[in-house]
């Protein structure tokens, strides 16, 4: 599978339906996991991951959130779908684009991707997703 360097809503960041290639490119510990990313709620529905009838209308409505349900982190993507590369995917893993730990460099992030996708704006580094989990009964934000 391909890696994936693009802008997504929240900041710049690395795809790829291949959770192993991220490890190797992030020097990151298989113990993390990382956000999947569906394209729509039907494929978030499809994959078979279900969330709390009490907070579907929340998540709905939410923008640049990543939620955690029963250990599995995931976000419905909102503006990350303009290019036809990303468009064919239903989901993908999704990561910041920089090395574990460290600030986004350009450079490091063009030889570790196989599809740089970029569009007039650029790409540029912005504040991460807010990140909720939820149970249940309540909702709890962790980031």
């Amino acid at each position: 599978m391909n890696v994936i360097l693009a802008q997504t809503d929240t900041t710049v960041g690395f795809l790829s339906q291949d959770s192993h290639q991220l490890y190797e490119i992030k020097s990151r510990v298989s113990s993390k996991p990382f956000i999947k990313v569906f394209d729509s709620f039907k494929s978030l529905g499809s994959a078979g991951q279900r969330v709390p009838k009490i907070h579907k209308k929340y998540l709905r409505n939410s923008k640049k959130t990543t939620f955690i349900v029963k250990n599995n982190s995931f976000r419905i993507a909102q503006s990350e779908l303009n290019s036809a590369c990303i468009r064919n995917l239903t989901w993908s893993y999704s990561t910041s684009a920089n090395e574990s730990g460290k600030k986004f460099k350009r450079d490091f992030c063009e030889k570790k991707a196989d599809i740089i996708v970029e569009d007039s704006h650029g790409l540029e580094e912005k504040s991460s997703s807010a990140i909720y989990r939820l149970s249940k009964v309540k909702k709890r934000r962790l980031r």
